[in-house]
């Protein structure tokens, strides 16, 4: 008889140049608590409710050498999404903390306002109002 698996979304792991400088940039411009950043500076986390956001430095043998290099590009596959109560005053902290302003917050057709930054080492960033279903 097969195993009824329930796995549980854990973490996002966000790859960076410097893991301190990026813990503290998203613990200043969005709002998050730091949960810890290990002694080594290669592992630092956020608290974000029940997933954390995790951030580990773009050169590492760890995956390196078991998964292949990570490439840091002018726009990654991969963006974060943050929902708040009010996305105009979360973009205007983030502008002021450093990140980069891609789209001022604006409605959407969906019912959803939205705003985008990058952060400081390019990844972009949606910040949104939660979707009622």
């Amino acid at each position: 008889m097969a195993m009824k698996l329930s796995p549980a979304y854990a973490y996002t792991v966000v790859y960076v140049r410097d893991v301190a400088k990026s813990v503290d940039f998203y613990a200043n411009a969005f709002g998050y608590n730091v949960r810890r950043i290990d002694n080594s500076n290669r592992w630092g986390e956020l608290e974000s409710g029940s997933t954390t956001i995790a951030f580990t430095p773009a050169k590492q043998h760890e995956t390196d050498d078991r998964t292949g290099e990570v490439l840091l590009t002018e726009r990654n596959p991969v963006e974060v999404c943050f929902d708040y109560d009010d996305v105009d005053a979360a973009y205007k902290r983030a502008l002021q903390n450093g990140a980069v302003g891609v789209s001022p917050p604006e409605d959407k057709e969906w019912g959803q306002r939205v705003g985008y930054v990058r952060d400081i080492d390019g990844l972009v960033v949606r910040m949104g109002s939660h979707v009622r279903a």
